[in-house]
């Protein structure tokens, strides 16, 4: 086995100094043409039927492209009645106009005529090869040899055309490996292919620069295309089109250049299916425009229902990492991205233009949700679990509340080995901050004059707490720290509604109450939700002291010795005993 590079010979560049496509910006789109169902399917283990075609065919057309590479109809019997059946049923819109290729041949150019009869408008698109590799090994012609061919296919077409004089038709030629034919070359070729169809303004042709298979950088392909942009006849009434391979790579690279270099159209397919490593993917192609404040003259929106229809099609998987369009572009693991995209969203206002740390677009604009930008692993942080909770169920923890329930995240997600759905983040929120037992409140008023009165069980006991102070939770604490002979403080309290799309959208839950406290010196904290605001305070600092007696007197944001299922399990750590806070009498 042998790694030898010394058998490839380096690509030598056009001499062109005067090139002036690094200063032009593009600015609007270009004329797009799908060739998913001739150039992807050729590239596909088992080809589409008739059916699946008519799912890609309808589905490109909801996209909204205006040219649509049908097939090679001469080339195989299923693309011929492809072919036929979207003319004969009438599903292709006024505005749509289709296209199919066809080599230089007599009876391959006529079979091409007969699929496309009676269809309104057509583009029939003829090419032969043209590099000297090309030339010199397969076909063993010169090039006025290959010149001739191209000339003779021109004609065919012309000719060929006035049988069918019901259809508007257009005419584009290819001067496939044209991106390794000398330049000059390429600009007499295309220049006789010209003359015989003499564009006008009724009848424009399109001269498409293929680059079959990608041997250079971009910049170089730009070079060629502006090369022809500049010297080539007729240009008034012609579209320069590109259609770009991806064998190094750079497929999208090289046709965005290739605009700036004077291209009109660009040939290409849905997320890059092509021989080799793939054709142009105009997804990616259409979303850097659209990042950039250009309307592509796409629809996109409908991302996923893109990715199951081009799949169930192509029979192809899509990579989860795939530019805009795979599963996992918009989700950020790392904690310290989770932070950044979570204070941008909470700072953005509807109107603002979008401008988030590490989300390029907002993935809504993709039929996207929030859900899918932050998922929780071993290698996220506070912001990534306070942002789920805060979009899936309305809960905003305060900063002292995430760095508690940090570790408890860090612990689960390792033990777990993968990420943490929101129903288990949820489930693990609530069991560390809002363990229900031992103490419980049954019952609660509070008065200005009076105080507060309440009922709490504890170990099936009841008991009847009372007390004046600056407020509710205050009293709430003085009296369970006097019925537990223990010093309970409060640090901290936050509240908030719930709106109707957050937290248990089925109950009548309205308010959540998280509360710091000091429980003999150790950080406690708890979480309550309730129908109302003091309803949801007073079980939160129930809760807190309930967190305190599971976690044996340890706070839940100490990391060596919190239990992620203390809910369910009382510890008897040495350090504390949980009786410590149960009644004293």
């Amino acid at each position: 086995m042998t790694f030898n590079h010394q058998k490839y010979k380096p690509f030598h560049p056009i001499q062109k100094p005067d090139r002036k496509w690094p200063n032009q910006q593009i600015t609007q789109a270009p004329k797009w043409c799908a060739v998913d169902l001739r150039d992807g399917n050729q590239a596909l283990i088992e080809p589409m039927n008739v059916d699946q075609k008519i799912d890609l065919f309808l589905l490109l057309v909801k996209c909204g492209f205006k040219e649509i590479e049908v097939g090679f109809p001469a080339a195989s019997q299923p693309d011929f009645d492809f072919v036929r059946k979207i003319i004969e049923d009438d599903l292709i819109p006024s505005d749509v106009c289709i296209q199919a290729l066809t080599q230089a041949r007599e009876t391959l150019v006529e079979r091409t005529f007969e699929a496309l009869r009676g269809t309104k408008k057509a583009v029939v698109h003829v090419y032969n090869s043209t590099s000297p590799v090309q030339r010199e090994q397969v076909f063993g012609l010169d090039k006025k040899g290959i010149k001739d061919i191209a000339i003779a296919g021109a004609t065919m077409l012309k000719d060929t055309s006035k049988k069918y004089s019901e259809t508007q038709w257009r005419f584009e030629y290819s001067p496939e490996s044209f991106s390794a034919t000398e330049p000059e070359f390429a600009l007499e070729i295309c220049n006789a292919v010209l003359d015989v169809w003499k564009p006008n303004p009724s009848q424009r042709a399109i001269i498409n620069l293929p680059s079959t298979v990608e041997c250079t950088t971009p910049n170089v392909y730009a070079d060629q295309i502006e090369f022809m942009h500049e010297r080539i006849d007729y240009r008034e009434w012609i579209d320069i089109s590109v259609h770009t391979h991806n064998d190094r790579g750079c497929a999208v690279a090289a046709a965005e250049l290739a605009i700036m270099a004077g291209a009109d159209r660009v040939e290409g397919t849905l997320l890059g299916n092509g021989e080799r490593t793939g054709n142009m993917d105009i997804i990616t192609m259409a979303m850097n425009l659209y990042t950039q404040g250009i309307d592509p003259e796409l629809y996109l929106a409908n991302m996923d229902e893109i990715i199951r229809t081009v799949k169930d099609c192509t029979q192809l998987p899509v990579h989860p990492r795939h530019p805009w369009a795979g599963e996992l572009v918009f989700t950020a693991f790392s904690g310290s991205h989770q932070d950044a995209i979570n204070k941008c969203l909470q700072q953005r206002e509807s109107a603002d233009a979008w401008n988030v740390a590490y989300l390029p677009i907002d993935p809504k604009d993709l039929g996207r949700s929030y859900q899918e930008i932050i998922r929780v692993n071993s290698q996220s942080g506070k912001g990534g679990a306070a942002f789920i909770l805060q979009n899936e169920y309305g809960l905003q923890m305060p900063r002292w509340m995430q760095l508690a329930f940090s570790p408890v995240v860090q612990q689960a997600t390792e033990n777990h080995r993968g990420v943490l759905d929101t129903k288990t983040l949820h489930s693990l929120f609530f069991g560390t901050f809002a363990p229900a037992q031992p103490w419980a409140l049954e019952r609660y008023s509070w008065d200005d004059q009076q105080g507060l009165t309440a009922t709490v069980t504890c170990d099936n006991q009841t008991f009847n707490l009372s007390g004046k102070s600056d407020g509710p939770l205050h009293a709430l604490i003085s009296a369970m720290s006097d019925q537990c002979g223990q010093v309970i403080e409060i640090q901290d309290y936050k509240e908030h509604a719930i709106h109707q799309d957050g937290l248990d959208t089925k109950s009548n839950a309205q308010a959540a109450a998280y509360v710091s406290l000091k429980v003999n010196g150790e950080n406690a904290f708890g979480v309550a939700i309730a129908t109302d605001t003091l309803g949801a305070a007073l079980r939160a600092c129930l809760s807190a002291i309930n967190s305190a007696i599971n976690a044996g007197g340890n706070s839940a944001g100490d990391t060596t010795q919190h239990n992620t299922t203390a809910s369910n399990k009382t510890s008897h750590s040495s350090k504390s005993n949980p009786k410590s806070l149960a009644p004293t009498s």
